[in-house]
């Protein structure tokens, strides 16, 4: 399959930024071209090479195009078309543990507002009429427990994964009065 996603072709947001925001990108896993240029990737982390003891997964790292924290993201309003949104999703455990390391942690006290409040400028940064994709995992936290805390109704989700667990919704920013 052919490539077609020359980013020149592509207007890229008034800052210069691509279209794309993943706002917590981690190692990439779901992309199907890690490098892709319509993409800024971004993440609060940054992971050498060889995080993983025996040799496991050596290719595997966490190599943003920018740091954030996205619950207070540096980009000026409306700046891209579609925002992705994979927040960690786990409350409990070693952050050194291989899950954690991949995933990141959420902290047990604040994960709500965290989430939440991501969300808010995952929003914020998103342009009229762009697309917010939200990725979530139930292993700790239901879904329905945060959809219901987010200002907005999703246009449509699935529960994916093997175990049924993962859900990815859609979301669109219809300006109000559009």
């Amino acid at each position: 399959m052919e490539n077609t996603n020359d980013v020149s072709e592509h207007s890229a947001s008034t800052d210069g930024y691509p279209p794309i925001l993943d706002a917590c990108c981690g190692g990439r896993m779901f992309w199907w071209d890690k490098q892709n240029p319509l993409a800024y990737y971004a993440d609060n982390r940054e992971v050498e090479k060889g995080a993983f003891k025996n040799n496991w997964n050596p290719g595997w790292c966490v190599k943003p195009d920018g740091i954030h924290d996205f619950r207070n993201m540096p980009y000026d309003d409306k700046t891209f078309k579609l925002v992705v949104f994979d927040p960690p999703h786990l409350t409990s455990g070693s952050e050194k543990s291989v899950i954690n390391t991949n995933y990141g942690l959420l902290n047990k006290e604040t994960w709500k507002v965290d989430i939440v409040a991501g969300f808010a400028e995952c929003w914020r940064v998103l342009d009229d009429y762009g697309v917010l994709i939200f990725k979530w995992n139930e292993a700790n936290i239901k879904a329905k427990e945060l959809l219901r805390e987010f200002p907005v109704e999703p246009l449509f989700g699935d529960f994916t994964g093997k175990t049924g667990k993962t859900i990815w919704v859609t979301f669109m920013k219809v300006p109000s009065g559009g």
